[in-house]
């Protein structure tokens, strides 16, 4: 199936973008929520978290602790690969089994830290980065979260930059202060309805649901 990898910064605005790409007939199979499934209570990581980071790290609900944990991890890179060596192979597993069931116009990938992991280049056909600023980003994470700017800063040094997801993107959809949700959605089909011809093409002329 013809396959897009989005992604973008925190605050970007891609879990947006994603909405509407499925709400027009695409697959869409999401690493973070992915990620969030893992670490919920009886989630498939939680054992091995509780193992390697001990019971600090699991919140009373059952859970991933995820404030503790980002704090943890953002100040020790070691730490941060012992989680992510947990996670990533857990997270591709279920990212495989979910796309090889989609059914949909095309198939997206959304990948919060795509540019950074450096594998999805040959797993995908395009790759769309959902571009806004900085203040724009460290806006709208801190009024969903709550977290400090300070906090955001910490957790965007930790990503690509901005340059560097632009730099591997066939397709970008900007979403920056000024844009509205008219032209966010605008600038959204436009993509969509490329990808849809591209995937047509690639099956023959034929949906690849039919």
């Amino acid at each position: 199936m013809f396959s897009v990898g989005l992604t973008g910064g925190i605050g970007s605005g891609k879990s947006q973008v994603a909405e509407l790409l499925a709400g027009w007939g695409a697959a869409i199979v999401d690493a973070d929520r992915i990620a969030h499934a893992l670490t919920a209570p009886g989630g498939g990581a939680i054992e091995a978290i509780r193992a390697r980071f001990g019971e600090a790290a699991i919140g009373t609900d059952g859970a991933m602790d995820r404030a503790w944990m980002r704090a943890h991890v953002f100040g020790e890179p070691a730490a941060r690969r012992e989680l992510e060596a947990i996670l990533h192979p857990l997270i591709d597993h279920a990212v495989r089994a979910q796309a090889a069931r989609a059914r949909g116009c095309y198939l997206v990938y959304v990948v919060p830290l795509l540019a950074e992991s450096g594998r999805w280049r040959e797993r995908v056909d395009r790759i769309c980065v959902v571009d806004c600023d900085r203040e724009t980003q460290v806006r709208r994470v801190q009024a969903r979260s709550g977290l400090t700017p300070q906090a955001i800063g910490r957790i965007m040094s930790a990503q690509a930059s901005r340059e560097e997801r632009l730099a591997i993107a066939d397709d970008v959809v900007l979403n920056d202060g000024p844009t509205s949700l008219d032209e966010l959605v605008r600038r959204t089909r436009a993509l969509h309805d490329s990808w849809c011809a591209q995937a047509a093409r690639r099956s023959g002329g034929k949906s690849s649901h039919e």
